[in-house]
């Protein structure tokens, strides 16, 4: 199965709120996620559709904050390639979420999105995005989902390559990584 544009968008959303909200590490340096003001001021900056940023209200926040913490079960469980164990985190994810399938015209197509149980804008994205999650977890790319391999970075990703062989969230990560590697093999006493 290949993920439509709408679903590539959803796990990056998916992807980036797990990332903000949940990081112990990101780059091989300490993370902090922000609260209050700041979370939901980045919040926005995530959820920014057509140049528009969105108004994060504290509820939205919470709940944003609930789906980030229950996500990211799923991405580590799918990076240790316990399908089984994502499913589980998946479907619990589906449970509270509830999205619901709509058909939405745009222009003359119509498309496949998933609608929350209210209108609220946190209700909305977590439904959207646990549906894209599903979609990937009960697809033959379950193994797409992973968290970087990096040290000192637990941020999560989605691997969009043809082969499939990303095992880090950056080109940056990957850069520490082998130049690591390249300091230990060129060290003198070696």
């Amino acid at each position: 199965m290949r993920f439509d544009s709408h679903v590539v968008d959803l796990l990056r959303v998916a992807t980036n709120l797990v990332n903000t909200q949940t990081c112990r590490h990101a780059g091989g340096r300490p993370a902090e996620s922000p609260t209050g003001a700041a979370l939901r001021r980045e919040l926005a900056t995530v959820l920014v559709r057509e140049g528009r940023e969105p108004r994060v209200e504290e509820r939205d926040a919470k709940v944003l904050a609930r789906f980030a913490r229950d996500a990211r079960r799923v991405f580590e469980a799918a990076a240790d390639e316990d399908f089984e164990r994502a499913a589980a985190a998946t479907n619990e994810l589906l449970a509270w979420s509830r999205p619901a399938p709509r058909l939405d015209q745009h222009g003359s197509v119509w498309d496949l999105h998933f609608h929350g149980p209210t209108d609220r804008l946190g209700d909305g994205w977590a439904a959207g995005c646990a549906a894209a999650l599903a979609l990937a977890i009960g697809s033959e790319r379950a193994g797409r989902l992973g968290v970087c391999s990096a040290p000192e970075c637990d941020r999560v990703y989605v691997d969009l390559s043809k082969n499939g062989s990303r095992s880090f969230c950056s080109v940056t990560c990957q850069n520490r990584v082998k130049n690591t590697r390249h300091r230990l093999v060129r060290a003198p006493g070696r």
